[in-house]
């Protein structure tokens, strides 16, 4: 399954190139594969593990695996791709399996069956050692729990990763020193944790993830111990530190309005399970089922949709001479065009017309309709011109 291009977005994944053995990092890895590659990832806990990690059986339920064997899949059959330079979110109520999910992609727990591939290389065939040296310089990890050193100074908790590779003490302290800068600490280097508040003690771990320069980073519901203002201004620093650095970010987080925030796609978890993925509007204009239906129901829709998912076709009475946006333009963000005039906004794409959004649209979706516009689809969901069927498998 692969990851289709979404209503007004601007990156996909490919389809992920063909692996066999590589023999190195990112060996038989091309320009624009997904960075991240998922396929048939399962993870069972208790004494049936080695035995499915073997078998071709399929796995039953739950249910049937706690009585007949006393275990538990936490990880059903998942598979998806991340995007070079995305913020990917994995969003789930407690239990959903999320956390368990990235813990797998990076081995902190073995998975039972699957394929982890970084940039074309198996995670789950390295060597302990490999492994090792794909943790002190591929990728990090951000937990909710800052796990800070006590002991140490802020710029030896920063430095901790380069330590831990060799690094001299001078370079090692050198590069701390520009990521606390990066992340709004400066003239904290020196202080120890118990002297920073919560907020700034979780930019000491970004700062901490970041001074290994990874390919990726893990973030494991980073801000959900922090108090409201101050997680809204973590996530607006990593959207900050996103833009600046470009990094690859796998986010997991169980509330909403943070993974629609930052997230370039986003995954909708239960048990163990992936429900629907795809971008913001995705997940908003076309909910799956009503699982998430009811997860995404009090959202306010003209904040995520795009003009793409109310525009129309153009008519021979049109008016042409109106505003105009790009497809991907947020509807709140035509709000104050379309209130200055009565034409229809066009919808401009490559510099040709895509289609028209009328005032009443947009009306519509600002005032919470549900049915803001686009095409209805059977069963009541509705989706935007040419986008895939909200249910289609993705990832």
């Amino acid at each position: 399954m692969t990851m289709a291009e979404a209503p007004g977005g601007t990156r996909a994944a490919g389809t992920p190139a063909s692996v066999s053995g590589p023999s190195g990092p990112g060996a038989g890895h091309a320009p624009g594969d997904p960075t991240i590659v998922v396929r048939g990832l399962w993870k069972v806990f208790g004494p049936a593990e080695k035995r499915l990690a073997t078998s071709t059986e399929p796995v039953p339920p739950n249910s049937e695996l706690r009585n007949r064997y006393g275990s538990m899949a936490a990880i059903r059959d998942v598979s998806f791709e991340v995007p070079a330079g995305e913020v990917f979110v994995v969003m789930g109520l407690s239990g959903s399996g999320k956390s368990t999910l990235v813990r797998c992609l990076t081995r902190l727990i073995e998975p039972t069956r699957g394929e982890v591939l970084l940039e074309g290389e198996d995670i789950r065939t390295c060597s302990p050692s490999r492994l090792r040296e794909l943790r002190r310089h591929r990728f990090s990890m951000v937990f909710q729990h800052f796990g800070l050193l006590p002991h140490r100074r802020v710029i030896d908790n920063v430095a901790f990763g380069l330590e831990v590779r060799g690094e001299e003490r001078k370079a090692r302290h050198a590069r701390a020193l520009e990521m606390i800068e990066l992340v709004g600490l400066s003239g904290h280097a020196w202080s120890y944790p118990d002297e920073l508040s919560g907020g700034m003690q979780q930019r000491v771990g970004l700062a901490r993830a970041l001074a290994v320069n990874p390919d990726v980073m893990f973030l494991d519901e980073p801000f959900s111990a922090l108090d409201p203002l101050i997680r809204r201004d973590m996530q607006a620093e990593i959207l900050r530190l996103h833009h600046d650095l470009g990094k690859t970010m796998v986010f997991i987080t169980h509330d909403l309005a943070e993974a629609l925030r930052l997230g370039d796609h986003i995954v909708i978890m239960r048990d163990g399970q992936i429900v629907q993925a795809g971008r913001p509007e995705d997940l908003v204009g076309a909910p799956a089922d009503d699982y998430v239906a009811d997860f995404v129901r009090d959202v306010p829709k003209a904040h995520v949709l795009t003009l793409r998912w109310i525009m129309r076709p153009a008519q021979p009475e049109d008016p042409l001479d109106g505003p105009s946006f790009p497809p991907g333009t947020v509807i709140r963000a035509a709000v104050h065009a379309a209130a200055a005039t009565e034409k229809p906004i066009r919808v401009i794409e490559d510099g040709r017309l895509v289609g028209l959004v009328d005032r009443a649209h947009i009306l519509e979706a600002v005032g919470g309709s549900e049915e803001p516009g686009g095409s209805e689809e059977p069963g009541g969901s509705r989706q935007p011109p040419g986008s895939p069927a909200p249910s289609e498998p993705i990832g």
